[in-house]
């Protein structure tokens, strides 16, 4: 009974979507078949009989082509789980210039309203995506539309033949029943590899997606390279640079009053001595924050150990026994652990963390999990959009899953080819 239930619902799911394809791939020949029909009706002595349906088929393609794409991508992602990237040009932002004009990439225009229309319609109708679209809105009713309209049209022949007294329309009926109801389950699947195979951008649109999103990457390190080089050159100034010249000045007097005033002379030896250990601290913990040594020396396993010590949480780590990676993606990798259990212990206000590394065939997975009050979030500009924004260098990916009320687990997935 339960096998029987499961194969009524497959049966119900697969009719669905059957119908849903065809209802979106056969949506253009359905205007094509109007206009033609538009033509037929205006009359062959009309001049109008040829040249509106034409315009008819041509509007009405152009318009639906990206709407039919985009509705078919959606369907693949849901039902498959397939991501197929829709790879279209994005515009650019829209900068008003010290003339009072406005400059969207394109032209100049008097007001930002009239630089985004203008800049809307140049990217649109100028994006090579729409001949990949184009192209696919005449092959997909053929190859998916029609296959994917058999349960229905079956279905609509079982009730016309059922509905008919002659014994003969009754057996047809009951034969469009059994095609209908036998086909339902696997109308549908043909397209997903037909939208894999025909919607991917070409090998020029994702080579120039690439291009732009490595320039992004760039100008990222360059703006996180720049702030750290000014937080060390801060720290040395306003820290260590400070102490040692005290340190200087210290010695310098001592020496002066080592005749004339022995005491005070060894008690500013004394404070010499207690700023130069507070200095060499302060140089430790700022050589610790550019590449910690215990990183360098003993790998990234044990650094994340050393690391979950000093952390105010009760932190597990899960690792293998030897796991050396590249020294940039190991940085990488180390400091996006530490500002992970940061975020625990600062924000989340939690009390116990749990850090898993393990390889993943050609790439290492880090997972960090804390019981704290979730809510965490990517916003743009945030901590956790910067750390994505640095894996991304590598080719890494971040995720978050953080409902309200907890628990969040971070995911970092690096590929390395050293594991």
């Amino acid at each position: 009974m339960k096998r029987l239930g499961a194969w009524a619902a497959r049966v119900g799911v697969g009719f669905w979507r059957a119908c849903a394809v065809a209802a979106v791939c056969l949506v253009v020949p359905a205007v094509w078949t109007g206009a033609v029909a538009l033509g037929i009706w205006s009359g062959a002595g009309n001049p109008w009989s040829w040249l509106a349906p034409l315009l008819l088929a041509v509007v009405g393609t152009l318009a639906l082509s990206r709407p039919v794409c985009q509705a078919v991508r959606s369907l693949v992602a849901r039902w498959t789980g397939t991501v197929v990237t829709a790879g279209y040009r994005q515009a650019g932002p829209v900068t008003r210039m010290s003339t009072g004009y406005w400059w969207n990439g394109f032209s100049y225009e008097r007001t930002r309203r009239d630089a985004l229309m203008d800049q809307r319609w140049r990217v649109r109708w100028r994006d090579p995506a729409n001949g990949r679209d184009l192209r696919f809105t005449a092959i997909a009713p053929f190859t998916a539309g029609l296959p994917a309209a058999v349960p229905p049209a079956a279905l609509a022949a079982a009730v016309l033949g059922l509905a008919r007294p002659e014994a003969a329309a009754r057996v047809g009926g009951v034969l469009a029943l059994l095609v209908a109801i036998g086909s339902a389950p696997f109308a549908w699947r043909l397209l997903d590899p037909v939208a894999v195979r025909f919607l991917r951008p070409s090998a020029a649109m994702e080579l120039a997606d690439r291009v732009k999103e490595l320039a992004a990457q760039r100008a990222d390190v360059t703006v996180t390279q720049a702030a750290e080089i000014r937080r060390i050159e801060r720290d040395l100034h306003d820290g260590a640079q400070a102490r040692l010249v005290a340190l200087g000045l210290s010695l310098a007097t001592a020496q002066k009053l080592m005749d004339t005033d022995p005491d005070r002379a060894r008690a500013l030896m004394r404070e010499a001595q207690a700023g130069a250990t507070a200095s060499l601290a302060e140089l430790r913990e700022l050589v610790r924050g550019i590449a910690p040594p215990v990183l360098s020396e003993r790998g990234l396993v044990d650094a994340v150990r050393a690391l979950a010590l000093d952390v105010p949480l009760d932190v597990a780590v899960s690792a293998p026994g030897a796991l050396r990676l590249d020294p940039p993606i190991e940085s990488a990798v180390y400091f996006g652990v530490a500002e992970l259990l940061a975020n625990a212990a600062k924000y989340a206000g939690a009390t116990k963390a749990r850090v898993t590394l393990a390889p993943d065939g050609n790439a290492l997975v880090v997972t960090v999990e804390d019981e704290g009050r979730g809510g965490a979030e990517v916003r743009t500009g945030g901590g956790l959009d910067g750390l994505r924004r640095r894996l991304a260098v590598f080719d890494g990916t971040l995720e978050v899953s953080s409902p309200p009320g907890g628990p969040t687990e971070a995911i970092m997935m690096v590929p390395c080819e050293s594991l």
